[in-house]
């Protein structure tokens, strides 16, 4: 007996053939896209573009009775594939004067990052790495660019070791993710331009477009302001931020979440629990839950354990968040569920707008790992 969903599955082979041929005709046009920005050193996001054209998209499905959530999900989807694309093409050279570039931990992740954005971008990139240093006088010499992307825990005696070799011509910038020591480390053995930068990602970003890089001024500003700006045409956006209160969000941002998501994986595997069986009964959340868990112990310990002992406010934090657990925990042990209601409460108003702007980024979210569930 013929199957009677053949013939409209068979319809529906074709249409998705045409969505793909119109997909590979997009990629192109956006090839030709990433070839003007190169040229005219326009940047790789455009927030404005990208905000006009969802909105059109979004009205002009709704007009049609297609589902405006569905196109929007869509368009992100092969927005984030074209700066990909785009990247391909490089970017234009936006100060041409610079003659090297040195990444002092060029071998490590973040440094091999930077350094194949910094040569598509037209720049001579060398790298200075442990195993390096007897040549450092020659590696370092004429470098217009000293950029320090080594661990935490050796960032103040690297940049300690290169002060024979710097010249007040020259830029330092680190990438380190503390920044009030190193900033202050730099200024000390440098009288030259100074910048202090942290990339509000991993070395495991496929594009630099919606990225945030932390900048924390030094001295000279202007002598690196070309630096700021060839970030800026990688699709990053710029967030100029004093060093001290950087480090303090940096407590909040970094340490107490990595500490947090730690104890929950060092607590998870202590249990009489199956992991696979979890991950059967998950819920879309619970699952997401578990991946951010997984995604931690998938990394770098060393890398977290200098985030979260890097100063005495992380571990007074985390002490406080004890604290919380404690009282949170007394809600229950005494009954007390109005209690509950009520910090629940005051905690919503803490939130304010960004509760339902949170729930709704996060059904997003949940929706796509749902989509991956196999």
């Amino acid at each position: 007996m013929t199957n009677p969903l053949e013939q409209i599955r068979e319809q529906i082979d074709l249409v998705d053939q045409q969505l793909i041929d119109l997909l590979e005709k997009r990629l192109s046009l956006v090839a030709e896209v990433g070839q003007i920005k190169q040229q005219y050193g326009l940047p790789i996001y455009a927030p404005d573009r990208e905000a006009t054209m969802i909105k059109a998209r979004r009205a002009e499905a709704e007009k049609q009775g297609i589902p405006a959530d569905l196109v929007e999900d869509i368009l992100r989807r092969i927005m984030r594939e074209s700066y990909i694309s785009e990247n391909k093409h490089g970017f234009k050279t936006i100060n041409p004067a610079i003659k090297k570039i040195v990444i002092v931990g060029g071998k490590g992740k973040l440094g091999q990052l930077f350094a194949g954005y910094f040569t598509r971008s037209g720049y001579k990139v060398e790298s200075l790495d442990q195993e390096d240093w007897q040549q450092a006088d020659c590696i370092l010499k004429n470098a217009d660019l000293v950029v320090i992307s080594v661990p935490i825990a050796k960032t103040i005696a690297v940049i300690e070791s290169l002060q024979p070799y710097l010249t007040e011509d020259m830029i330092l910038a680190d990438l380190t993710s503390v920044k009030a020591e190193p900033l202050a480390k730099m200024l000390e053995v440098h009288s030259g331009a100074v910048v202090g930068l942290h990339p509000m990602f991993g070395p495991d970003i496929a594009s630099f477009a919606k990225q945030v890089t932390a900048c924390c001024h030094g001295r000279f500003a202007e002598r690196y302001q070309w630096l700021l700006e060839q970030i800026q045409i990688w699709g990053a956006r710029i967030e100029v931020i004093d060093a001290k209160e950087h480090d303090n969000a940096m407590t909040y941002i970094q340490a107490l979440r990595h500490f947090s998501t730690f104890v929950s994986g060092v607590h998870l595997s202590q249990q009489p629990v199956k992991l696979e069986q979890l991950l059967a009964l998950s819920s879309p959340i619970y699952r997401l839950e578990l991946a951010m868990i997984g995604r931690l112990f998938a990394q770098d310990a060393t890398l977290y354990a200098d985030i979260i002992a890097d100063k005495p406010e992380n571990l007074v934090v985390a002490e406080s968040l004890r604290e919380s657990f404690d009282q949170c925990l007394a809600f229950f042990k005494h009954n007390d569920k109005q209690g509950f209601i009520d910090a629940f409460e005051q905690v919503h108003q803490w939130f304010g707008k960004y509760s339902e702007q949170f729930l709704k980024e996060s059904r997003n979210l949940l929706q796509q790992a749902n989509d991956l569930k196999s």
